[in-house]
């Protein structure tokens, strides 16, 4: 898969240093695999979940939110945003 953008990683790195083993072990994996649909995708990412048109992975023992926006048939995955917990129960990465 391609990522778009691999810059949200980096700034989650710089913010969130205890999370950066497990964001960059995201990155790894989610460049190999080309999952088909959403249930391939979460044999790779169980704590995966689908929250309308987004996915919304789980990182680093559940510190952080990654929510991004998969497109299986062109192997696209656009980064729309990664947040601690406080950010997320707030809701506004909805909008």
């Amino acid at each position: 898969m391609h990522i778009i953008t691999q810059k949200r990683i980096r700034e989650a790195q710089r913010n969130w240093p205890e999370a950066g083993d497990a964001l960059s072990g995201w990155l790894r994996i989610m460049r190999r695999i080309e999952p088909h649909n959403a249930a391939q995708l979460k044999t790779f990412f169980p704590a995966v979940d689908k929250v309308g048109d987004l996915f919304v992975f789980n990182i680093g023992g559940h510190r952080l939110r990654l929510i991004a926006s998969v497109r299986f048939k062109v192997k696209r995955v656009y980064i729309r945003a990664i947040i601690d917990h406080k950010e997320y129960d707030k809701g506004n990465w909805k909008k």
